[in-house]
């Protein structure tokens, strides 16, 4: 019984916060009840006894991630005015999208679609139980082309986002590494032989 009230509890926190990321117009807002959402979320892991996870939620996206968006949110200076131009025309698509969504959803977490058996409860583990080293085994044998795929996916995306923002102009004065390493000593340093004076 205070299990079930510790979950609706963090369910509605987070389907809250949820809504209010969409919802306000405040950027800043928004990023802090994705924080919210995210410390619901985690939540949600503990009570599914995945400590790795509600930990890696919390430090990775919460600790770095959010506050890094937090950061450069705060530093552009978004113009609220052009954020709030034209929301109302967009409801009718965004509602439409949102129905589908809830029933691809809804499609998945049905399990007769994996050909899985509803369990009757929940399985305890011991207390020496590392879901950590399952999570493991499982990321590193039976879904290693998978997670091999989203490295490379990831590594294409960072050089792409490099690329885009990259830009030549005149004005750069950026050192080319293969005209340093050919260049000559003697191109550079010049001996000059200076005859001694003498003091009288």
């Amino acid at each position: 019984m205070f299990e079930q009230v510790v979950f609706y509890s963090f369910a509605a926190v987070l389907v809250l916060a949820a809504t209010m990321v969409i919802t306000v117009r405040n950027p800043v807002h928004a990023a802090l009840f994705l924080v919210l959402s995210f410390f619901a979320s985690s939540g949600l892991w503990l009570l599914m006894e995945a400590e790795f996870l509600a930990i890696a939620l919390v430090l990775v996206y919460v600790g770095a991630v959010m506050v890094l968006f937090l950061f450069v949110v705060m530093m552009l200076d978004i113009n609220l005015t052009v954020l709030r131009e034209g929301f109302a025309r967009y409801l009718p698509v965004a509602g439409m999208v949102a129905v589908l969504m809830f029933i691809a959803i809804g499609m998945v977490i049905e399990h007769e679609h994996f050909g899985l058996e509803k369990p009757a409860s929940a399985v305890t583990h011991a207390a020496d139980y590392s879901n950590t080293r399952e999570l493991g085994l499982a990321l590193y044998t039976q879904y290693i082309w998978p997670f091999e795929i989203a490295a490379v996916i990831l590594l294409v995306a960072i050089i792409a986002a490099i690329a885009l923002t990259l830009r030549h102009t005149r004005q750069t004065k950026a050192p080319k590494p293969e005209k340093q390493v050919a260049v000559r000593r003697q191109d550079r340093v010049r001996l000059i032989k200076v005859d001694a004076e003498r003091q009288g």
